[in-house]
């Protein structure tokens, strides 16, 4: 696999607090704890992550 690019949630905080970073591929989605690097990480499918966003963006 080649390597992961991850980008900071732009609602994490500088001072080391609460930090999410997410990483994508065509087919997945990869979400950890950027205090933890090497730690556990999701691997969500594409298209459950984008149709958790829609839900969460756009709920009925």
């Amino acid at each position: 696999m080649s390597r992961l690019v991850w980008f900071k949630s732009s609602y994490s905080d500088s001072g080391g607090g609460e930090c999410v970073e997410v990483a994508h591929t065509p087919a997945t989605i990869h979400v950890r704890d950027s205090k933890i690097p090497d730690g556990p990480n999701l691997h969500i499918p594409a298209d459950a992550w984008s149709a958790f966003l829609t839900t969460v963006t756009h709920p009925r």
